[in-house]
């Protein structure tokens, strides 16, 4: 089993570089960074993981900028999107962002997605919540479009371009592997676009009976990464019992000092399990 991290990178934290080192130096495989452009000020939608929304959701810096800045000062490691809010991004601009990411790093990008849960947040991106989901189909396909086609060209209910250029493309090929989140809502979603399930904590013993599921929709086995693990060795045992691929430990935010400490944590629970 693989060991990566989840985190929120912010103004208030750990710098991208530190990070991208420190993760390097313990022989973590990978870093998934969460995504918010903006929380707005009147909010109805609930937080799902209940009480007030933390403070980490304000102050998130983009998810690409901290991956090529962690691509810079790494050599192995995954560089992941956890998730980015594709309902809320334009796929011509999101589709060059992943290729210039794989890029540079020269071919470790991961393209997490999700639908996101803020309806007030995505609306102020022209989003309607109810169509949201079909929105996403629509732009990961075009995405895989532009990265795979050197005159791409996309007509649909909600993407319409005529042929275009657009470098670079991936160096990973044919496309950065695309990780779907969501529950089994999305099960649809990664039998027909994704290339691997990004489970979000649900505990070991949810977990198998999901994956058996996900593998009657999607027709093949699927592999499985969940995010926001606690450094538990009996719920990592538990993650391994039921095949997971990889396990993203989630570290909290803050300064250097602490965040070092708890990447040594969490390295040494992870090297009980290698």
């Amino acid at each position: 089993m693989k060991f990566g991290i989840s985190t929120f990178v912010t103004d208030q934290g750990i710098s991208p570089a530190a990070l991208g080192r420190a993760l390097d130096e313990r022989a973590f495989d990978s870093l998934f960074i969460a995504e918010h452009t903006h929380i707005p000020v009147e909010r109805r939608s609930p937080y799902p993981g209940g009480g007030e929304l933390p403070e980490i959701y304000y102050r998130t810096l983009d998810p690409f900028v901290v991956l090529s800045t962690a691509a810079a000062v790494t050599e192995r490691l995954l560089l992941g999107t956890g998730v980015a809010l594709v309902a809320q991004r334009d796929p011509i601009v999101t589709a060059k962002e992943v290729a210039s990411l794989d890029l540079v790093s020269g071919g470790r990008a991961v393209f997490g997605v999700g639908v996101g849960w803020n309806r007030e947040e995505m609306e102020n991106h022209g989003t309607d919540p109810a169509t949201r989901g079909r929105l996403v189909n629509e732009r990961l396909r075009a995405m895989r479009e532009l990265w795979t086609t050197e005159k791409a060209e996309f007509h649909g209910e909600f993407v319409n371009f005529d042929p275009v250029y657009l470098w670079p493309k991936p160096v990973r090929r044919p496309y950065p592997p695309i990780y779907v989140g969501g529950g089994e809502s999305a099960f649809p979603r990664i039998a027909a676009l994704g290339d691997a399930w990004l489970a979000n904590s649900v505990p070991p013993e949810q977990l198998g009976p999901q994956i058996e599921r996900l593998r009657e929709v999607a027709g093949r086995d699927v592999p499985v990464t969940v995010y926001g693990v606690p450094d538990t060795p009996e719920v990592i045992d538990g993650y391994a019992r039921v095949g997971v691929e990889r396990v993203l430990f989630f570290l909290t935010t803050a300064p250097e000092p602490e965040t070092l400490r708890d990447l040594d944590t969490m390295a040494q629970v992870a090297a009980r399990f290698r």
